[in-house]
């Protein structure tokens, strides 16, 4: 490929510089081939050369694909980066995305457990087995933190500081971030560290969660219990991992938590990201209105 240079010196900043991980690289780059050999048959001769008009016609291509918006939004996502990195480096001295509108993305609210589903879910799990006893303190801290699932299986012994109710966690960029848990979740897991992982230790291993060969709980294995203990509460709704950090945000929101701790204890790096919590309550609100105000016109329209 003609580009293939400037695409692989492009490809190393995301990774030494920016600590990108390398499944992040790699959609750059697929995303990017995609893009330069599109260029390259356009008989597109330097990086510089490449015009405003150029990528718009890469975009209707996009389309006639049959990618939806969020896909477009991301390859322009992509190439607006890879630009913007070239003109860094003093490859090209103008950025030819500047004067290109993303698409513009419907949203939809994540759904999420009501307070009622989440204690419901937490209050079904026994302590009959060092497994019970681990997936109680799974699904408990991973509600507490508000951890993703990759981070929540990433945490290690010396990540935990129970006595002072909080833990250390390594999020997307290898940015690290001390999150606070709570009483209840520490104690499920100073029971888990005593009488559970004792158990399930088989040989050495750092890492806090083992399955029951003394590995590494695995994201299927994790996703495997969340959903028959969903099974066991009664939960109707399609349970994830990221919907309990949902509910996590929204709830702490709800109940008055400033938007910029919610921000920090989720590790997001864009406080535009975490403000789709405050829309997911502001349509609890109302639906709690509709149902319970005399007004409304859902309640108490008798004559």
């Amino acid at each position: 490929m003609k580009f293939q240079i400037e695409l692989d010196y492009f490809l190393t900043y995301l990774t030494v510089d920016r600590g990108l991980s390398l499944n992040t690289k790699e959609n750059y780059e697929r995303d990017l081939k995609g893009y330069l050999s599109f260029m390259e048959k356009h008989c597109i001769q330097r990086v510089d050369g490449i015009e405003r008009e150029d990528i718009q016609l890469y975009l209707i291509q996009l389309y006639e694909q049959g990618l939806n918006t969020k896909s477009v939004a991301r390859h322009l996502s992509a190439i607006r980066t890879f630009h913007e990195y070239l003109m860094i480096e003093k490859m090209s001295f103008k950025n030819p995305c500047d004067l290109i509108e993303s698409p513009k993305l419907v949203r939809k609210l994540p759904e999420i457990l009501s307070v009622e589903e989440v204690d419901a879910l937490l209050e079904s799990f026994t302590h009959e087995t060092p497994g019970d006893i681990r997936n109680h303190a799974m699904v408990e801290l991973l509600y507490a933190s508000g951890l993703r699932v990759s981070e929540l299986l990433a945490l290690k012994m010396e990540d935990l500081h129970l006595s002072r109710q909080f833990i250390k966690c390594q999020g997307k960029g290898n940015k690290e971030r001390l999150v606070p848990i709570g009483e209840v979740a520490a104690d499920v897991l100073d029971l888990y560290l005593t009488v559970a992982r004792p158990k399930l230790l088989k040989k050495a291993n750092d890492a806090l969660f083992l399955n029951r060969f003394g590995d590494v709980m695995t994201r299927q294995g994790f996703w495997k219990i969340l959903k028959k203990q969903a099974q066991v509460a009664g939960i109707k709704k399609e349970l994830s991992p990221h919907k309990l950090r949902h509910s996590f945000a929204t709830h702490l929101i709800e109940n008055g938590v400033d938007l910029r701790l919610v921000q920090e204890m989720l590790g997001h790096s864009d406080i535009a990201t975490t403000q789709i919590y405050t829309h997911i309550s502001k349509e609890h609100l109302r639906s709690v209105f509709e149902l319970s105000h005399p007004r409304s016109g859902q309640v108490g329209n008798e004559k």
